[in-house]
């Protein structure tokens, strides 16, 4: 009997042992740190892998994650101008490996922590810009925050990865306004480039009006030089078969040899309309020397 109780003790014993063995390793993922205290007091930082503890007096009080955590905040504040605008923030950290004690016992609560430091830095910029100066300044006011970020939370074993104002949201009325506002301007400027189209049309067109009458002048100037040199040469050629025949009587005679020249081919014209015409010495004469008396004001006023 003694000795099946004695076996019995060995076996428990054996037993206890090999369970407190057993018990003294632990792992610890990748990306992870796990945290040795001793009877309640910090000993040590545990790494990934496979990790060995003193049974009974140490134990793993908790484990801290390496990965970087993306905390996502909304700030609600007032600009210079006041507007109200909500800006949504996003906070990348992660635990600095050598600091875990830090991150460990320093903060109850990180998240809450991180968004007081971002509260503290937006209300400390954002009151003091006007709306469009906060559009302009959505980096700036990452990179302020970010440093911030960077001094205060070092102290607690916490590295700021980045820090990224994503958005800037007016209230509902003033966004519409501020589309209103844009979209009279963008017309402005299309009315104003549509008044200098036609300005510049406007002038191209009297340009070429302009060159179109000058041209049209030289050309029924040059047409009347022309008639008034065949007439010269005409009244010459009279003058030297006939030596007693003034310039004015050759003149008429050449007029009215054109006159019914010109009658005649109006005739010769299918689509002519009638024309009632004064065909008596008087009229002849009197046409003649209406177009004699236009030719030499002609002449005279060219001289």
């Amino acid at each position: 009997m003694d000795a099946y109780l004695v076996n019995g003790v060995l076996a428990a014993g054996l037993a206890v042992i090999l369970a407190l063995v057993v018990s003294s390793f632990f792992t610890v993922q990748t990306a992870e740190m796990a945290v040795i205290t001793r009877f309640g007091r910090y000993v040590r930082s545990a790494e990934a892998g496979l990790n060995w503890k003193i049974p009974l007096i140490e134990s793993v009080a908790g484990r801290m994650s390496l990965r970087v955590n993306q905390i996502a905040l909304t700030m609600e504040t007032k600009t210079r101008d006041n507007v109200f605008v909500t800006i949504p923030i996003s906070v990348q950290t992660k635990v600095r490996a050598e600091k875990v004690f830090a991150a460990f016992y320093s903060l109850s609560d990180p998240e809450a922590q991180i968004r007081a430091y971002v509260e503290q830095v937006v209300l400390g910029h954002v009151p003091g810009m006007t709306l469009d100066e906060v559009f302009a300044s959505q980096s700036g006011i990452a990179a302020a925050v970010k440093r911030e970020l960077d001094v205060d939370m070092a102290a607690f074993g916490f590295e700021i990865i980045n820090v990224l104002v994503t958005d800037i949201i007016p209230d509902a009325k003033v966004k519409s306004a501020m589309n209103d506002i844009n979209a009279a301007q963008r017309e402005q400027v299309a009315a104003a480039a549509r008044g200098e189209a036609e300005k510049i049309l406007v002038v191209k067109k009297a340009e070429a009006e302009a060159e179109s009458k000058a041209l049209q002048g030289e050309g029924i100037a040059n047409q009347r030089r022309a008639i008034i040199e065949g007439l010269r040469g005409s009244i010459e050629d009279f003058q030297k078969s006939l030596g007693d025949t003034s310039a004015r009587e050759v003149m008429q005679l050449v007029l009215v040899t054109q006159y019914f020249d010109t009658l005649k081919s109006i005739g010769e014209l299918n689509k002519t309309n009638t024309l009632f015409l004064s065909h008596s010495p008087s009229a002849v004469q009197s046409v003649s020397d209406q177009i004699l008396q236009a030719i030499l004001a002609g002449e005279k006023a060219k001289g």
